[in-house]
């Protein structure tokens, strides 16, 4: 009878011990390892957990990654999700920020500070959910063939974090040997992110402890990769340290917000920000740039990128929608022509939460928001690029892109043309990106569908064209 006991003992423990092992917690849903042909034909997607919702959890946004892909998305980049310091927490922006200690007490409780600020690498905000919520939402993303990236903070951490006590030769300290936040290296001066510690990579034990909290995430909680923030004020050496350490753990999908070539050499980086892209497309709306501009920066990428390298086009994205306004103040009714444009430059065209939906309004950075979520014309041209995104190949856009051929027209100004081309697959962006109804015409002829609207259309070489403003034709060879 004791050893009936005592086994039964035995075997209850075991049980206990795997239920609470976090290695066994971690999402286990069936998805095939993340390769380099998946980014060929992706369309990424930044989720604000936050402002997604009324209840702004994982579990509210759990319940639409279904529909993500109607978008084509492949990829979910999901912005922080750590817990954020109450120590300094911002409450407004800019060049007189506060801290929401400086506001009235009864209203203390309503900012909740910046996802950047980061308090602990390893846990989950509370008020996005619980960790096995977290886990529910990346099992539902892999079960519907979704990849999940962290956004990643290696720049600084909050005030709270438990480094500031325990590891201060983390940090970067001035001559009285205090704690400062990030500088500026074009100018030795503060950025203004007063509400984070500024974090030294020439002390190893930070690298290593950057490292372990990354793995961390990749090993116990089967997280895809990672986003890394302002990536390019990291030491390139870290990231040639830490990539090759998470790699060997999983294939992950890494994400750069920087533009230096030198992040996507040696199997580091996959993709980073095609920025000069998206402020062309800023610029030509305002009438600052010209199209002439936009086929320069095409040349200078061929120049200064390999040609495997991946861009990620973006018109929006949430330092965009809440410090430079919306894509209706920026981009007017050239919206659609730079989205599709987004799509069909080589690289992978980005999403941002609420974007789908036709969101007009800045969201807020430090408090509650919520974005709008009925589905109307920015859905329906959202899920055709998508899809023809994800299964045209002349719009490969990875390691092995298609081919970018542009078209000369009489009027290379305000009109731009151009071929993507894989194999037999063949499709051209033809729009007038200028507020002027243009006449023009074209160096190419043949049939064609208008993706866009499924009409039949023909084109003869120096035929006379009429474009309104902004309007724009994704041809489909027949």
């Amino acid at each position: 009878m004791k050893k009936l006991l005592l086994s039964a003992l035995l075997l209850s423990t075991l049980i206990s011990c795997k239920k609470e092992s976090p290695e066994n917690s971690a999402s286990t849903a069936q998805i095939a390892a993340f390769q380099p042909e998946m980014e060929e034909n992706s369309v990424i997607y930044e989720v604000n957990i936050r402002q997604y919702s009324p209840e702004g959890t994982f579990n509210a946004f759990t319940k639409d990654i279904p529909q993500l892909k109607e978008l084509g998305i492949k990829i979910l980049w999901v912005m922080p999700i750590f817990p954020i310091s109450e120590t300094k927490r911002k409450a407004t922006g800019g060049d007189n920020s506060k801290f929401a200690s400086e506001m009235p007490k009864e209203e203390q409780s309503k900012y909740l500070g910046s996802y950047y600020a980061v308090s602990d690498f390893k846990k989950v905000n509370p008020e996005f959910g619980t960790i096995e919520d977290f886990r529910n939402m990346v099992k539902t993303a892999h079960e519907n063939g979704i990849y999940v990236i962290l956004d990643w903070v290696p720049n600084h951490t909050g005030w709270d974090h438990i480094w500031i006590k325990q590891h201060p030769e983390y940090y970067t300290q001035n001559e009285k040997g205090e704690i400062i936040d990030p500088i500026n290296p074009e100018n030795g001066k503060s950025w203004g992110w007063t509400d984070v510690a500024d974090l030294n990579y020439d002390n190893k034990g930070l690298r290593a402890a950057m490292t372990g909290d990354m793995l961390h995430w990749i090993k116990n909680e089967n997280i895809d990769g990672f986003r890394c923030d302002v990536a390019s004020n990291v030491p390139t050496d870290f990231w040639q340290e830490a990539i090759p350490k998470l790699r060997k753990v999983k294939n992950i999908f890494m994400l750069a917000e920087a533009w230096q070539p030198e992040l996507l050499k040696s199997n580091l980086f996959d993709m980073c920000y095609g920025w000069e892209a998206h402020h062309i497309m800023n610029r030509i709306v305002k009438g600052e740039n010209t199209v002439a501009d936009w086929d320069k920066n095409i040349k200078d990428n061929s120049k200064k990128y390999e040609a495997n390298d991946i861009l990620m086009n973006f018109v929006d994205n949430h330092d965009e929608n809440s410090w430079n306004g919306t894509m209706k103040s920026r981009l007017g009714n050239a919206e659609e022509a730079m989205t599709a444009l987004s799509y069909l430059t080589p690289g992978m065209p980005l999403v941002y939460s609420g974007d789908e939906y036709g969101l007009d309004k800045s969201l807020k950075f430090f408090e509650k928001d919520s974005i709008p979520k009925t589905k109307g014309k920015q859905w329906e041209w959202r899920v055709k690029l998508g899809k023809l995104k994800n299964e045209n190949s002349a719009l490969s856009g990875g390691k092995n892109p298609a081919s970018y051929t542009r078209i000369s027209t009489s009027d290379d100004a305000k009109i731009v043309a151009f071929k993507r081309a894989k194999g037999a697959k063949k499709v051209i962006y033809l729009g007038n990106l200028s507020k002027d109804t243009t006449a023009f015409s074209v160096a190419f002829d043949g049939n064609y569908t208008n993706y866009m609207t499924s009409e039949k259309v023909s084109f003869s070489k120096n035929q006379k064209l009429t474009f309104k403003p902004w309007e724009y034709k994704i041809l489909i060879a027949e």
